[in-house]
C-alpha cells in the first residue's frame, strides 16, 4: 500500500476524532432525568402492588387453612359412616331374628345399641356431618344417587319414595349420596293390567 494512501486514511480518521480521540460522530446516550414527583408516584404504585399481592397471598392460606381444618377428616368421616350403617344394620337383624325375639333382655340390649347410635350422630353433628333428608323430597343428582325407579300414581314422577342408605353432608360438602328409589308413573300396560283386575 503507497505511504500516501495510508497518510489520507490516517488524516481522515483524526479528522472524525476529537481532540481525545473518540469518534466525533458517536452520540452519547441521552439520561432522562425524573422529576421527584414522578419518582414518587412509580414507587407508591410498586409499594400498592406489592401490598396487595400480600394481601391476596395471606387470603389464599387462610383459605388453604380453612379448607384443612374443615375436610382434612373428610375420609375418616367417611369411613366412619359405615359404623353407623353397621349398627342400624344389626337393630334390624336383631329385632328380625325369631331365636332372639324370646330373650327376655333383648329390649336392654336394643336400648344400648341405640344409646351408642344416638352418641355416634351426636358426634356427628358435632363435627358438622348432617345427615341427606331424602324421603318425599324431589331428586337431585348433586346429593341422592337412584338406585330403582318405583311405579307410584300416589307421587309425582321424580319424587324419592324410598331411601335405601341415607346420605351425609360435611359442611357444604357431599360425603356420600343418599342412594333412593324414585317415583315414576305406571306404564300402560300395568294400568291396563289393574283395571282388568
Amino acid at each position: 500500500m503507497p505511504e500516501n494512501d495510508i497518510k489520507k486514511q490516517n488524516q481522515s480518521q483524526s479528522e472524525n476524532n476529537g481532540p481525545s480521540g473518540a469518534p466525533k460522530n458517536i452520540q452519547k446516550p441521552k439520561v432522562e432525568h425524573k422529576s421527584t414527583d414522578e419518582k414518587l408516584k412509580e414507587t407508591e404504585d410498586k409499594l400498592l402492588r406489592s401490598l396487595a399481592e400480600i394481601e391476596n397471598q395471606r387470603r389464599r392460606f387462610e383459605k388453604e387453612v380453612k379448607d384443612a381444618f374443615e375436610f382434612g377428616s373428610f375420609n375418616f368421616a367417611k369411613e366412619s359412616l359405615a359404623i353407623l350403617d353397621n349398627l342400624q344394620r344389626a337393630k334390624i337383624a336383631i329385632k328380625n331374628d325369631k331365636i332372639l325375639k324370646d330373650n327376655k333382655d333383648l329390649e336392654k340390649f336394643l336400648e344400648n345399641i341405640t344409646i351408642i347410635e344416638k352418641d355416634l350422630i351426636s358426634i356427628f353433628e358435632k363435627n358438622n356431618i348432617k345427615k341427606i333428608d331424602a324421603k318425599g323430597t324431589k331428586f337431585d343428582p348433586n346429593i341422592h344417587q337412584a338406585m330403582s325407579e318405583i311405579e307410584d300414581d300416589k307421587s309425582e314422577p321424580g319424587t324419592i319414595v324410598q331411601e335405601i342408605q341415607p346420605g351425609y353432608m360435611l359442611g357444604e360438602r357431599l360425603l356420600r349420596p343418599a342412594l333412593v328409589g324414585v317415583a315414576k308413573k305406571k306404564s300402560s300396560k300395568n294400568q291396563e293390567k289393574e283395571e282388568k283386575n
